[in-house]
């Protein structure tokens, strides 16, 4: 094998092109298209909250994890219902939000959507979101599978 004595050049590379000078004015760098250099996006409230409600229905977290997060009866169908996991792993698997997505129908309010996996299981949840006059969302209401988790109903029919 033959070792290249040029530095700037790979071993192996037989044409006289070496790496390009830095360019002095920064007006003539092309912009770079890389998702590396775009600024990162904070997440939007219902995908924070998505996360968050599958990591309790799921048994990752205890629900007083969503304490100060909910209001109304959100956190009595969270304690109602954490007991029995209902987004748990399905044979081993771990479940994962697949997608979540969000509509603002009035100001101050978000009402969302998840898919959750879990091997070849696939769960729908539904929740709403409300900003209080701290500016801060909480969480108002959760339905899992088109049924809504009400305080008393575990949701089994």
């Amino acid at each position: 094998m033959i070792m290249s004595t040029d530095r700037t050049r790979p071993t192996g590379r037989r044409d006289q092109n070496g790496p390009r000078s830095v360019p002095s004015s920064p007006r003539s760098v092309p912009p770079q298209r890389s998702r590396r250099q775009q600024p990162h996006r904070p997440q939007r409230p219902h995908q924070w909250f998505a996360e968050r409600l599958l990591a309790v229905l799921s048994g990752q977290r205890p629900v007083h994890w969503m304490l100060g997060h909910t209001i109304g009866e959100a956190y009595d169908q969270l304690a109602e219902l954490a007991p029995s996991t209902p987004l748990g792993a399905a044979r081993g698997a771990r479940p994962v939000l697949r997608h979540c997505r969000g509509a603002q129908p009035a100001t101050g309010v978000v009402e969302a959507f998840a898919s959750i996996a879990a091997g070849d299981r696939v769960r729908a949840m539904a929740f709403r979101l409300e900003q209080g006059a701290d500016q801060r969302w909480r969480c108002a209401a959760v339905e899992l599978g088109g049924e809504r988790l009400t305080a008393g109903h575990s949701g089994a029919r």
